[in-house]
């Protein structure tokens, strides 16, 4: 009789940024693919799927990502300040891209 392969019961709690992902093995993650984006679409869950202790990637609902107009001004604040060598050297550079040529699918 062929041997089944475990069910997914058996994983470590997790904390991530998508909420609590389940930690499992590669082999674990293989065997119980289909159930494991079933439990994703249809409870929201995520995964953390590991390979020789080490986490390599996470199963985990997609979704259109969220990124305020606050994060980005925290995102603005937090870069260096720019200096006009910098903005000299944009604006050389976008004289000198080759001009390009009107679609004639374009009114």
């Amino acid at each position: 009789m062929k041997k089944r392969a475990p069910r997914i019961d058996r994983v470590r709690e997790v904390r991530s940024d998508y909420g609590n992902a389940r930690t499992v093995s590669a082999t674990e993650a293989a065997r119980n693919l289909s159930e494991l984006m079933n439990r994703v679409k249809y409870r929201g869950e995520s995964f953390k799927i590991e390979r020789g202790g080490e986490v390599i990637c996470e199963l985990r609902p997609s979704g259109t990502p969220s990124f305020s107009v606050a994060d980005f001004v925290s995102l603005m604040r937090a870069l260096p300040p720019v200096d006009d060598e910098y903005l000299d050297l944009v604006e050389e550079l976008g004289r000198s891209q080759p001009q390009i040529p009107e679609s004639a699918w374009e009114p």
